[in-house]
Parts: structure tokens; sequence; C-alpha cells
């Protein structure tokens, strides 16, 4: 009677934080989905920690130390896992950078001999000369 108890009661508190959870992590704006994402990979990597130390413990048996082991490994699939995507999604708040300047694309210019002021001399009178034309 008293374990059916306990077990509702467990069950109970689990699915009403599972419900508070989706609640407030559903209101969140996109814009703070990022620093959120680096605090709760921060938490898991105290998470991981204790695990670590829970391994080095004497006296625990067999079965203890393979479900640490297991949980050490997702522990950290989930770090490396959530610092990849916190880095992809800042990855798309960085400026891209700016196309160089048409002066500076001009290889063709200078490999038609002469130095490179002579080939900037022949494009600006080869633009007098379309100007003059019209």
């Amino acid at each position: 009677m008293i374990l059916a108890s306990v077990l509702t009661t467990n069950l109970a508190i689990l699915v009403l934080a599972g419900f508070i959870g989706f609640v407030v992590i559903s209101k969140v704006p996109n814009t703070l989905h990022t620093p959120l994402m680096s605090g709760t990979n921060a938490i898991h990597g105290i998470v991981l920690l204790g695990g670590l130390l829970l391994l080095g413990l004497p006296g625990l048996d067999g079965l203890s130390k393979g479900l640490l082991v297991i949980a050490v490994a997702f522990g950290t699939i989930n770090i490396v896992g959530g610092f990849l995507v916190t880095d992809r999604m800042l990855e798309m708040f960085k400026s891209k950078p700016k196309p160089p300047a048409k002066a500076e694309v001009e290889p063709a210019g200078e490999s038609g001999g002469g130095s490179g002021a002579a080939g900037a001399d022949s494009g600006t009178a080869g633009k007098e000369e379309g100007g003059g034309s019209s």
C-alpha cells in the first residue's frame, strides 16, 4: 500500500515536472536559446564530473560501474553535441565577409604585360574611350 503511494507520488512529480519544463522552454524566444543551451552544457559538465568521481569510489559492484560508464558516455555525447550545436547556431549570427572590391580582383590586367600601374592606366583609358563614344 505504501509502495503504491510512493510510486504514484513520484510519477505525478515526474509528469508535472515534464509539463512545467515543456511550458517554460516553449516560451523562450529564439535569441535566448543559445545562452540557455550553453548553460545546460555547463550543468551537464558538472553531472559528468560527478559520474567520474563515483566511478573512482571503491566498493561498487559490476552493475553499478557498468551503468556509470554508460551514463558518463551519454553525458559526454550530450556535452559535445550541445557545444557543436551552440557553435553552429552562433555561426548564423556572424556577419559574412564582404566581397573584395573590383580593383583588387583584376589579375588579368596585370598579366597583360608591364607593371601593375600600366594595367591600371589601360583600364582607365578604356573607360574614357567607352564614355566618349556613347
